[in-house]
């Protein structure tokens, strides 16, 4: 998800790492490498369901056919030198029908994912499950408007007991908070002392500059990150909203019971974290509007560019600019506000234009991505040297998919995928940057 996301050719692809991170303190790639890393940390990359398995003027009737070729793409994962494959289970998949439990179980979606989960296994990678990956099943939003209504909490408790029964998983604004709550307590209480599993959230956020050094940016700053990343995190880790959200939303921010905030408040043995990008931010005064919304409540500016110069290097997705030390801040920022949480980061990467004129040869070379990953692993180990308690990451993604805002329009994959030639594989420059960096010495 990215949303507002022979012998010849390696010994080319290890001289451009060379270049590239040369520009870097003149690291070169046998001092930068997995071993810089500490022992057991774990390099991954991820998928989603309906990105990779179900063409902005497409439709993701066929993406990249996981489906049908999932074996093929394990072995490339593990030709990379991966440890371990982020999927995602789609609850319509598992359950088609509003007729949910018991009954309505799809024996097809179960068999699939259980083959999915195997395969990974055999060919000695970890699987890392996300149950929940943004889109809920149509006959809920029909039937009472999915997340809107407090009727999904029951409903995603039952699919999440479902997923515990069948699966070893990991989990992915109020009744979502409720339903993470519920789903959590269920997991703690009926499968973790048997399943010897873990379980946390992924939380969505940019990191946020301030666009000038005046206290008033510097605040709002902090209030974008709040009523972005905090809106979750804060429940989460601290039993209850931002104060500040209390204070500019007021009444129309929904309130937890004592009992809700106590069940939510540490549920999680984990925190995951998806970075791609930073804003400039500032303050703009409160409207008075009669039209509330969050936009306005937030009381904030945002922006790509301070006096015409861009945060970092563009990319071909508008909101994506280049700026890896955010990361390194964002990482820092997470572990002083929210008790050093064990944290794994699964997603970051950056999207290549889908030309199709160009020539299969010329589009497999990637070397901007090589420089964004490097750059934010960079930024990344820093922040482990500061004691964030990182334990591993998944770069988004793994092979070409279908974006939610962007379709078939741009290529955020390791794996190059051949949308007019029967889907066929092919990996790309970063592919074999990442293979000799992950290498076992």
């Amino acid at each position: 998800m990215a949303i507002f996301e022979g012998g010849r050719l390696v010994l080319l692809l290890v001289a451009v790492a060379g270049f590239f991170v040369s520009t870097q303190g003149g690291l070169t790639p046998s001092k930068f490498n997995r071993t810089s890393f500490p022992e057991g940390f774990i390099f991954g990359a991820g998928t989603a369901a309906y990105q990779g398995n179900s063409w902005r003027c497409s439709n993701a009737d066929v993406t990249s056919d996981f489906y049908h070729r999932y074996k093929a793409d394990i072995k490339l994962f593990k030709e990379i030198g991966l440890d371990s494959f982020r999927m995602s289970l789609s609850w319509s998949r598992l359950l088609p029908s509003k007729n949910f439990i018991p009954g309505g179980v799809n024996p097809l979606g179960v068999k699939f994912y259980n083959n999915v989960i195997n395969e990974v296994l055999a060919n000695g990678i970890k699987p890392f499950v996300t149950i929940f990956h943004l889109y809920p099943p149509q006959a809920l939003e029909d039937e009472y408007g999915g997340f809107l209504s407090p009727k999904i909490v029951d409903d995603f408790r039952d699919y999440a007991d479902l997923c515990f029964k069948t699966f070893e998983p990991y989990i992915v604004s109020h009744h979502l908070l409720l339903s993470h709550a519920a789903t959590v307590n269920l997991y703690k209480q009926k499968y973790q002392a048997t399943q010897k599993g873990e379980i946390g959230i992924t939380l969505v956020s940019n990191w946020y500059v301030p666009k000038n050094q005046t206290a008033e940016s510097r605040t709002a700053a902090v209030r974008a990150f709040d009523f972005q990343f905090g809106w979750y995190a804060d429940p989460i880790i601290h039993g209850d909203y931002p104060p500040i959200m209390r204070s500019l939303v007021g009444k129309r921010l929904p309130k937890f019971s004592a009992a809700q905030s106590k069940q939510i408040k540490g549920s999680l043995d984990f925190l995951a974290v998806n970075y791609y990008t930073a804003n400039y931010i500032g303050h703009t005064p409160s409207s008075n509007s009669v039209n509330l919304s969050y936009t306005t409540d937030r009381q904030i500016t945002i922006s790509t560019d301070k006096e015409g110069t861009p945060i970092g290097t563009p990319t071909e997705m508008s909101w994506l600019y280049i700026y890896p030390k955010g990361f390194r801040d964002y990482l820092l920022y997470i572990k002083q506000k929210y008790n050093n949480p064990v944290l794994y980061v699964t997603e970051n990467g950056m999207a290549y234009a889908n030309n199709a004129s160009l020539p299969l040869k010329e589009a497999l070379k990637d070397t901007l991505r090589i420089t964004y990953h490097r750059d934010h692993l960079l930024y990344l180990l820093e922040a482990i040297k500061e004691d964030a308690k990182v334990k591993g990451y998944y770069m988004w993604n793994l092979a070409d998919d279908f974006e939610w805002d962007a379709g078939f329009t741009v290529r955020f994959g390791l794996i190059y995928i051949d949308f007019k030639n029967n889907l066929k594989r092919h990996l790309k420059y970063s592919a074999y940057w990442f293979k000799a960096f992950l290498l076992k010495n």
